[in-house]
């Protein structure tokens, strides 16, 4: 599918709709760009940080938050 869009003065772009609609894009979600040494764009939505999740996890891993640790790993 192949969707064009304009550039305007002020480097914005409208998302076709059906871009939109494939990517499940609502107002505010982030999009990341990447482009690759061939010269090619992409284009994907970021899901949202879940604060709670993360949050929850790190309390789970202080058992690996030691110096020992620290010195171990800290070229990885």
């Amino acid at each position: 599918m192949i969707c064009l869009a304009k550039l305007s003065s002020k480097g914005q772009v409208t998302i076709p709709g059906d871009v939109r609609s494939h990517l499940q894009l609502k107002t505010g979600d982030t999009l990341a760009w990447n482009l690759d040494e061939a010269g090619k764009v992409s284009v994907r939505r970021v899901e949202p940080i879940d604060i709670d999740y993360l949050s929850a996890l790190s309390g789970t891993l202080s058992e690996w938050n030691s110096t020992e640790d620290e010195e171990a790993y800290h070229d990885l």
